[in-house]
């Protein structure tokens, strides 16, 4: 069976996190898997980590730098927390650079900690009702917690931005942060799992695909140009290593 990409199957929702999770998560989304023939579906790196309730426990998911394949059950739900750019070591206890490409039950890095939030889950009558009992619980959590790192979230912001042409990267980034090269890659790794350059290279392709989505008619090579590649095929090889296809396909 071919593999779909993830938000293209079944039921998908997604609204900003409400204020009592604002502190430490951008959004709060439901992916609801049809009942019968759910193919398997392609996770693309968005430099995003995911809070997500699913199958009755708590996982991370995230970050990623290479396309993810899952199979969930026909007819499951996954209710997630995206977190903000760097607010999920904060509010985790762990460097982001620990948790890379996983999906890990929350009960590898917190142990027992865990069942603070899982006894506080109870069954509900339908999927609003879970929904809104997650955000209380997960907000209950977060509620006086300094998870949010303004730095790096700042670092987050100038990248998905892009940079001036012919800008380098890394000596600019230390000029705008006030940080040592040394110090900025280790805080980095800290809070996003991976370099600057390899963020910037996710970024860039998100940037490219909100650009196509507006853009309507507009020449792919263009619009390559004006995401920050070189040319498109410096597109389409990149859309290669961080999707598995083309940007033809992908649209």
């Amino acid at each position: 069976m071919e593999a779909v990409l993830a938000q293209s199957t079944g039921f998908f929702r997604e609204r900003p996190a409400a204020a009592g999770l604002a502190s430490a998560f951008s959004a709060v989304w439901v992916h609801r898997m049809a009942e019968q023939d759910v193919p398997p579906i392609v996770i693309t790196p968005d430099a995003t980590i995911d809070l997500q309730w699913i199958d009755g426990r708590f996982r991370i998911a995230g970050p990623d730098k290479e396309p993810q394949i899952e199979r969930p059950p026909a007819g499951s739900v996954i209710v997630g927390f995206r977190f903000r750019p760097g607010a999920s070591a904060g509010w985790l206890g762990v460097p982001v650079g620990e948790i890379v490409g996983g999906r890990l039950d929350l009960g590898e890095i917190w142990g027992t900690r865990v069942r603070e939030l899982l006894d506080r889950v109870r069954a509900a009558p339908d999927l609003a009702a879970m929904v809104r009992q997650l955000e209380n619980v997960v907000g209950a959590h977060t509620e006086g917690r300094d998870a949010f790192d303004p730095l790096m979230g700042r670092a987050f912001d100038v990248i998905d931005e892009g940079l001036p042409p012919e800008t380098p990267l890394v000596p600019f980034l230390q000029r705008h942060l006030h940080l040592s090269e040394r110090t900025l890659r280790r805080r980095f790794k800290d809070a996003f799992g991976y370099g600057p350059k390899t963020l910037d290279r996710i970024l860039r392709f998100h940037r490219y695909r909100r650009l196509r989505e507006k853009a309507g008619d507009a020449s792919t090579a263009v619009l390559a140009i004006e995401a920050g590649y070189a040319d498109q095929a410096h597109l389409i090889r990149e859309s290669r290593r961080l999707t598995g296809i083309t940007p033809r396909a992908l649209a």
